[in-house]
């Protein structure tokens, strides 16, 4: 029978409590990871997640919070836990236990000098080199997530420039579906969302005629969060 004392706490055994980012964002018609190489053993010098081990005073989601912001200079974005990591072999280096969070970010919003302090890089989604650790699991893991979300809400949206045209909208769909989309048919359905307000400005960056830009009307953003939809594209 345990004698629940005041030294109850007091055990041989001791882990840490890790988080690791798996930081997601959009470029090119391209879906991206960053990721950055080791800077401790083991597997120092290996590419890696971006993450920290937890602090006594602060809860795991802040400690993802602060991991971003020390790597991307970038508050208030799109984070969420994904789960966690705790096979006893798992880091060769200390029994650890990890809690995975992974976050959305508009590419060009981040701070570069930043990034490049840390030794950051983004890698197309479909070139990302071997991950130490779990994290090749972990990225898997965070992309099956994100499929599945977007068909009931609407956080790919997170990935764009405030400013974006509908074909931009579908290559981002397009990246993260990891498949073609029939182009009138999703230009159909992302209008009946009632989501989207019409700009006077066009992009021409592509041809001589443009596109029209768009950006998100934030009430029914929000609303769509919340409550959310059918965004079926197949």
């Amino acid at each position: 029978m345990v004698n629940f004392t005041e030294n109850y706490y007091i055990q041989k055994d001791r882990m840490y409590v890790a988080t690791d980012c798996i930081i997601f964002g959009f470029d090119s018609g391209s879906l991206k990871l960053l990721i950055f190489k080791r800077r401790v053993k083991p597997f120092l010098g290996e590419w890696s997640l971006i993450g920290s081990f937890v602090k006594l005073n602060e809860d795991v989601e802040e400690a993802a919070q602060r991991v971003l912001e020390e790597i991307t200079g970038l508050k208030d974005v799109f984070m969420e836990e994904l789960k966690s990591y705790g096979k006893a072999d798992r880091d060769p280096g200390f029994r650890c236990v990890s809690i995975g969070q992974y976050a959305l970010i508009r590419i060009n919003d981040y701070d570069k000098e930043l990034v490049e302090k840390h030794g950051a890089h983004w890698y197309d989604i479909n070139e990302v080199p071997n991950l130490v650790l779990d994290h090749n699991q972990m990225v898997q893991d965070a992309l099956v997530r994100i499929r599945r979300k977007a068909r009931y809400k609407p956080i790919g949206f997170e990935l764009l420039p405030e400013k974006f045209t509908i074909p931009q909208l579908q290559r981002l769909y397009e990246a993260i579906y990891q498949k073609d989309l029939d182009s009138r048919n999703f230009r159909k359905k992302v209008l009946s969302l009632n989501v989207l307000l019409k700009l006077d400005e066009k992009d021409k960056s592509t041809s001589r005629r443009g596109a029209f830009l768009y950006k998100f009307e934030n009430k029914r953003y929000r609303e769509l969060l919340t409550s959310g939809y059918n965004f079926e594209l197949s």
